[in-house]
């Protein structure tokens, strides 16, 4: 007897082919990879329960950014009002294990020097800076969509984008200078 698969829900249809989406841009707001795996979790389970308010045919991945920023947001906020609690002994037994761990020196060495250096400068804008230029730069997004995304004015996107790249370029011309991507006094 040969069953026939499962079919594919609108929802599956929809939503599956963001995840790896969703799951980038949440690393990038959260900076920490179980966090952003907890992040997509809880947006993928707001976006089911409200699947019934999406409308069929609009743009499913502006929805569902729009979906995990204000989860972040909402996250954040709740996080800052909750005192934080740490076990010194947990914490330092963790920290000489995973230090100790598979140390790979000449790997570390170059992601830090093309990747880290990039990231972190990134991860340093102010979050209204970061959240355009990674809906932007890292993921391709259009200015309507970011726009749609964040809940801000097309222009305002551009404005932010301008003022992010700006502060990136003056943060990142020492790296690209000792990089060999800029020439130093051709600096522009």
């Amino acid at each position: 007897m040969s069953t026939a698969p499962p079919t594919e829900t609108p929802f599956e249809r929809d939503v599956l082919p963001h995840l790896d989406l969703m799951y980038r841009v949440a690393l990038r707001l959260t900076g920490d990879p179980a966090n952003a795996e907890d992040l997509v979790q809880d947006t993928v389970l707001k976006a089911y329960r409200a699947w019934d308010t999406f409308r069929q045919g609009t743009n499913a991945r502006g929805w569902l950014l729009t979906i995990l920023r204000n989860t972040f947001i909402n996250d954040y906020r709740r996080r800052r009002r909750a005192p934080v609690t740490v076990d010194i002994d947990v914490a330092e037994q963790y920290a000489r294990v995973h230090q100790e761990a598979g140390r790979d020196p000449e790997g570390e060495f170059f992601h830090e020097l093309v990747d880290d250096r990039i990231l972190s400068a990134i991860d340093a804008l102010p979050e209204e800076f970061r959240e355009v230029v990674v809906l932007s730069d890292v993921e391709g997004l259009g200015y309507a969509q970011i726009a749609e995304t964040v809940g801000v004015p097309v222009g305002t996107v551009k404005s932010r984008l301008f003022r992010a790249r700006k502060h990136l370029q003056g943060t990142l011309l020492e790296y690209a200078i000792e990089a060999g991507i800029v020439r130093p006094g051709k600096e522009s």
